[in-house]
């Protein structure tokens, strides 16, 4: 599996993602909010569509939301690996959303090691609320 983050990864569609914010779970671990909905798996190219946003009202100008949204996605695309291996391992697909609620912006080593931190988390939450059973 490539370190890409291709188009099909991405999450656009806005019926998915008002579902998403609706019938999901969600945790904060700093700096991140972590919104998610695991759902049986089906033909998709990807085990996961993700979204990633970062608050106007935090950060006003669009050169720092854009600059945190790139670290973001750099520490995702790198560390993703792990959760897609979980997700295929349990025939799951998997949409989230990444919010950043830090009120600053952070050092990316930072923010990637808090990632993988998410990732793992996430991993979890899936294991406990969806799958019913911790491993």
């Amino acid at each position: 599996m490539g370190k890409t983050f291709t188009k099909e990864e991405r999450l656009c569609s806005k019926r998915l993602i008002d579902d998403l914010f609706h019938n999901s779970f969600s945790f904060v671990l700093y700096p991140y909010r972590i919104v998610f909905q695991p759902k049986p798996s089906e033909d998709h190219v990807s085990p996961a569509q993700s979204i990633l946003s970062v608050s106007k009202r935090r950060f006003k100008r669009a050169v720092d939301r854009n600059a945190v949204k790139r670290r973001m996605r750099e520490a995702f695309r790198l560390q993703k690996e792990e959760l897609y291996l979980f997700l295929q391992e349990h025939s799951l697909n998997l949409l989230v959303a990444f919010q950043y609620v830090g009120k600053e912006q952070l050092p990316y080593a930072y923010m990637y090691e808090r990632m993988g931190l998410t990732i793992t988390k996430l991993k979890d939450e899936i294991t406990n609320s969806y799958l019913g059973k911790p491993d």
